[in-house]
């Protein structure tokens, strides 16, 4: 039991410098990879002391890691349809800051990783669409 406390403690912190770095760096592509650091914290987590909230935070966060990351090769490859902007980047560290913060008090995290999915959904083209018609919300 202490050993789970303690990988979560460290979780917590891992997300919180993650977030930390990701306000700070202005290149984007820097920003997508820090993110990447937060997937890495839950799968090393969940292999050293299982919890299904940390599987599930891990899953998502790759989810939206590799929506970003295909969003971006898109836009280097020319296509102008969908952009990243700042409220993206905005959003992304809300809900790292969130699911620290919820992981930390074990309090359900279906609040942050719902907003950590809805942002990185918003920059497809599905998700784009529903945002510009208003009814995605950021």
């Amino acid at each position: 039991m202490a050993q789970d406390k303690y990988f979560r403690k460290e979780l917590v912190k891992e997300l919180r410098n993650v977030e930390g770095l990701m306000k700070k760096e202005p290149s984007l592509e820097k920003k997508i990879y820090y993110f990447s650091a937060a997937f890495g914290a839950t799968g090393r987590t969940f292999r050293y002391a299982f919890s299904r909230d940390v599987l599930l935070a891990d899953f998502t966060l790759q989810a939206a890691y590799n929506l970003f990351t295909d969003r971006i090769n898109r836009i280097k490859a020319g296509d102008p349809t969908v952009k990243i902007e700042d409220v993206h980047i905005k959003k992304l560290c809300e809900g790292l800051k969130l699911l620290a913060k919820q992981l930390e008090a074990e309090e359900c995290i279906q609040e942050s990783l719902e907003l950590i999915l809805t942002t990185a959904f918003s920059i497809t083209g599905p998700g784009n669409y529903l945002h510009e018609k208003g009814d995605l919300k950021l």
